[in-house]
């Protein structure tokens, strides 16, 4: 288990995959799946998003 630094930047890391995930155009559906994997596996979840995943709404 992380703790300390670590810990802190792997939340920080996943808090902003949440977001980019809940403001990208995919469906619910897409949304719920790749929440739920950024949740269950903190760390794993949040590279195969980083490579993979939908992105937010360009600017």
């Amino acid at each position: 288990m992380l703790t300390g630094l670590g810990g802190l930047i792997v939340f920080v890391l996943d808090i902003y995959a949440l977001i980019s995930i809940i403001g990208s155009r995919e469906s619910t559906g897409t949304k719920v799946m790749w929440i739920l994997l950024v949740l269950i596996l903190p760390i794993i979840g949040f590279i195969i998003w980083y490579f993979a995943g939908p992105r937010g709404k360009a600017v």
